[in-house]
């Protein structure tokens, strides 16, 4: 259930080297990494049965569809299977759903059956309406998880946030709880929730018991 994540600014090479070695021991669903450690992370994983997630539009989701789809397709050149894109929020909130769609839409025709498609709505930024329509929008264009949070913004996942997007989403559609997920406590609340998904930088930790302080 675990995507287990390194995103920030600062990430170095042997960074992402061991992340990729402590998803094989854990035997993670993925390593999540910024596009340009997606070539290393795959040669890294390479036999494994742990995929290379990327992020798209990442962190604040502003970038034009066209962009996004190229990043995609870059990325599943590289060896991504999975990309997690960010929403145009703005529009979200101009209630410009056409826009919202299109943008979702635009990856997941990048996307083409060669990658999962996780859409971060970034709830923290949301009005409940708002959260409700961005999983319908995803829903509706295609996506394949919603996603809570990108962790970079003014907040993470909350249960009752990973529960309102599981209710509007169905069964069929993954949810994906992520920022502030630290404990194993905290991992089986959001599974009680609904998410089938957990991103984390802590995932190590939490399978050992441990408490982490990281986000």
């Amino acid at each position: 259930m675990i995507d287990h994540t390194v995103l920030k600014a600062d990430t170095r090479r042997q960074e992402i080297i061991t992340l990729c070695e402590e998803a094989r021991t854990y035997n993670f669903a993925s390593v999540c990494v910024n596009p340009t450690w997606v070539e290393l992370a795959a040669k890294e994983l390479e036999g494994s049965d742990v995929k290379v997630c990327t992020v798209i539009g990442f962190p604040l989701g502003a970038n034009t569809p066209e962009t996004k789809a190229f990043e995609v397709r870059d990325a599943i050149s590289k060896g991504a299977g999975e990309v997690d894109m960010v929403i145009n929020i703005g529009a979200l909130k101009d209630q410009d759903d056409a826009l919202v769609e299109r943008d979702i839409r635009a990856v997941v025709e990048a996307a083409a059956g060669k990658a999962l498609v996780k859409v971060i709505i970034e709830t923290c930024l949301l009005t409940e309406e708002e959260k409700v329509r961005a999983c319908e929008i995803s829903v509706k264009a295609g996506a394949d998880f919603v996603k809570t949070s990108t962790g970079f913004s003014t907040g993470g996942a909350t249960i009752e946030d990973v529960a309102l997007m599981r209710k509007t989403v169905g069964e069929h559609v993954g949810v994906k709880a992520s920022g502030g997920v630290r404990s194993l406590e905290d991992m089986n609340n959001m599974v009680k929730a609904g998410a089938n998904r957990i991103g984390t930088s802590s995932g190590v930790k939490i399978l050992r018991g441990e408490q982490s302080t990281s986000y």
